[in-house]
């Protein structure tokens, strides 16, 4: 009987966390408001992959990482530097006490969030539309700024309704923005 020589592993095939990162490059900062409809669609989809690793990973309660989480920018804000700060500390080029520091830095990003959670009102239950006060002179906001109404009965498909409304609305601002360039372009040839 002959045996079958067995394939040394090559740990580059091995497949790594999900990283938005350029090419050999480190883990970039994400700034939501200047993605583009598909770069923001894809880190949509990669933070709430990683959210949920997360919460099952550390046992975070909904008091600090609550369901609808995607429904307020401050928490996705949060959630989003909390990931960025993840991929830095666990590259494969990075030094080996990095992921210590990024498990020290949990526990005080968990209190931030705790506080930011509760400043939004937002329960396990319940995800109260976010409110920023108004100043003096600042126009009422036009009705359609804000996502369809919160799904409570079903997080995963709230959260997929929201990711399609931010994907449309970002394709209507490029589709405006090209229309405008192209309007500008066809002035200079007259």
């Amino acid at each position: 009987m002959t045996s079958t020589p067995i394939d040394p592993i090559d740990w580059d095939d091995i497949n790594q966390p999900n990283q938005a990162l350029p090419a050999g490059g480190p883990p970039h900062p994400i700034v939501w408001a200047a993605l583009t409809a598909d770069q923001a669609e894809f880190e949509w989809l990669a933070l709430n992959e990683w959210v949920e690793d997360l919460r099952r990973v550390f046992s975070i309660p909904v008091q600090i990482i609550p369901p609808f989480w995607h429904r307020h920018s401050l928490l996705v804000e949060h959630l989003s530097a909390l990931h960025t700060h993840w991929q830095a500390a666990f590259d494969p080029d990075q030094h080996g006490s990095a992921p210590f520091g990024w498990v020290r830095d949990l526990d005080e990003w968990k209190t931030r969030m705790r506080e930011a959670t509760a400043q939004l009102g937002c329960r396990p239950d319940t995800c109260r539309p976010e409110t920023t006060s108004r100043w003096p002179g600042q126009p009422d906001p036009e009705p359609d700024e804000w996502p369809p109404p919160v799904n409570q009965t079903d997080r995963y498909d709230d959260f997929v309704t929201l990711v399609l409304w931010d994907v449309r609305r970002r394709r209507t601002i490029e589709a405006r923005y090209l229309a405008l360039m192209d309007d500008a372009e066809g002035g200079d040839d007259e």
